[in-house]
């Protein structure tokens, strides 16, 4: 078996050689106590001197004690003599060395002897332990010897102050929230209905905290909104009289749901609507269903007579093309107007904004941002004859030279009466609609004007719009959606004839109506999409 040796270095006084004698005395006693059963113990070997730099006043004596069989030969002797006897045959060695160890070594040696053989000891003793005693058992001792060491390291605790009979008689003090509530009790229960735990929502009830928290546009901005874009307006109408004064346009009017209180989100959209004066007797419309398009709400406005009344009679001559009244060609023409022509610099120094016209829409468009809101303004030449509204718009993909319908005005005028006449949602339910779909990475390409002519054809089935059926109703416009996108039509309010979905593609209304198709179980869902955008 291999020696276990035990190096003890200590400090000795250079006149201190003759303390070999003293250890050879101590290693004998070491040989009688730990040697009684034949066991090999070597004296202890005489100190050697180990010489040390030039001036210093002390050097290091080594004693080495070697002791044979220090591991399982030990463990084996102590398995015969008992663990008893081990520990007190043991013990009685130990005491000894250190009783006399200081004597020789001093305090700092006796201090590092001592050390050396508290780890000699537990060496031992795990050399010893009985099989039958598991590892957890030692870990949970170790654990207990750390952790009161640990409390050797820390102050005494004062034991508490036990209470008498006076001090239980006395009256606790008041904290001071109790002491709060006492002076305010109103304030409890307010406190009651914060501690509440929150509840489960109904649908009623988070439909109108969407509107509330998200579309509903607060009055301040919406006010600000009209304001501005009636001093744009002003302007661009007076450079349109200066630049153009042999066009005959008529005075310029605001247009979109910022008039109408039907804005959702933000105040962020205006239509500006540009009336052109036509000659009743130069101009004829021809139904979009004449013509190649065969589309009910395309219109073209053919030039007459020009036999009687030759090209330049009428000062919108020069936007024809192929005799017809070219929207296209009157876009074209005010688009660059407003990018070259108009000093919108000096215009948005006088109105504290920046106004820019967008160079890359086709569509006539205004970017006038203010410190506290920006707006998006659409220009759109807009002919009136008899009922009819026609706007510079041309459908997407469709042929140029189309002017299309449209059905704003009657569509707000409708609505409005019937809520007027029942004190209905209709209006309510239209704008948390719109909010949704201005939100949703979807449903983005319903317009209002999509979700007001639903409303409107629900609103012939269903009488009683009164704000506790607001999430039937709003349940309802999901499952009308996806009626009309799974059909892929959606026919206008005022003439059935006309699809409003015509300018859709089949990929964009398959997308919208599974996205509707979804929430049909779990209406729910489209406000949250609301909410995290």
């Amino acid at each position: 078996m291999p020696q276990r040796q035990l190096f003890w270095v200590c400090s000795v006084p250079r006149g201190a050689c003759n303390a070999s004698v003293r250890l050879s005395g101590l290693a004998g006693r070491v040989h009688r106590a730990l040697g009684k059963d034949g066991e090999d113990v070597r004296d202890c070997q005489c100190p050697r001197m180990v010489p040390q730099a030039r001036g210093t006043r002390q050097q290091l004596t080594v004693l080495h004690v070697s002791l044979l069989s220090a591991g399982y030969d030990m463990a084996e002797f102590i398995r015969k003599q008992g663990k008893r006897q081990d520990d007190r045959g043991l013990g009685s060695v130990i005491d000894f060395l250190l009783a006399n160890t200081r004597l020789v070594l001093g305090v700092s040696g006796a201090a590092v002897l001592a050390i050396a053989t508290l780890v000699v000891k537990r060496m031992i003793d795990r050399a010893t332990s009985s099989p039958d005693e598991d590892d957890a058992k030692a870990e949970q001792k170790s654990i207990e010897e750390s952790w009161q060491d640990l409390s050797l390291l820390k102050a005494p605790q004062k034991p508490p102050k036990k209470p008498s009979r006076e001090d239980l008689s006395e009256p606790l003090p008041v904290t001071q929230p109790a002491q709060e509530l006492r002076e305010h009790p109103a304030s409890l229960e307010t406190l009651c209905v914060e501690s509440r735990p929150l509840l489960c929502l109904t649908l009623q009830e988070k439909l109108l905290s969407y509107y509330n928290n998200r579309a509903a546009v607060p009055e301040p901005e919406a006010a600000l909104g009209r304001q501005l874009a009636k001093d744009v307006c002003v302007e661009l109408q007076n450079f349109l009289q200066n630049k153009y004064p042999e066009l005959p346009f008529g005075r310029m009017v605001l247009s979109g749901s910022l008039l109408n209180d039907l804005q959702v989100v933000a105040a962020d959209h205006v239509d500006f609507l540009l009336p052109m004066a036509l000659e009743a007797a130069l101009w004829q419309l021809i139904p979009g269903e004449d013509t190649v398009v065969k589309t009910p709400q395309c219109w073209m406005i053919r030039r007459t007579d020009l036999e009687y009344f030759p090209r330049g009679s009428s000062p919108w001559d020069r936007f024809l093309v192929g005799g017809y009244l070219s929207s296209n060609a009157l876009g074209e023409t005010i688009h660059k107007m407003l990018e070259t022509s108009v000093n919108w610099p000096a215009i948005g120094s006088m109105l504290e904004c920046v106004i820019r016209p967008t160079v890359a829409s086709e569509d006539l468009t205004l970017e006038v941002e203010h410190c506290r809101v920006q707006l998006n303004v659409a220009l759109y030449p807009v002919v009136r004859v008899e009922e009819k509204v026609l706007l510079a718009k041309p459908p997407r993909g469709l042929v140029e030279n189309l002017w299309q319908q449209s059905f704003y005005a009657a569509e707000v005028s409708r609505l409005k009466d019937l809520d007027a006449g029942d004190a209905g949602v209709r209006q309510l339910c239209l704008k948390i609609w719109k909010a949704v779909c201005r939100d949703h990475p979807v449903l983005g390409r319903l317009t209002g004007s999509h979700l007001t002519h639903v409303l409107l054809h629900l609103s012939e089935v269903e009488r009683d719009w009164a704000e506790a059926t607001l999430a039937t109703r709003f349940q309802q416009m999901i499952e009308e959606l996806v009626g009309y996108l799974e059909r892929g039509f959606l026919p206008c309010y005022f003439d059935s004839r006309i699809n409003l979905f015509h300018e859709l593609l089949e990929e964009e209304i398959d997308e919208m109506g599974y996205a509707l198709y979804s929430a049909v179980s779990e209406p729910a869902l489209l406000l949250k999409e609301g909410a995290c955008k």
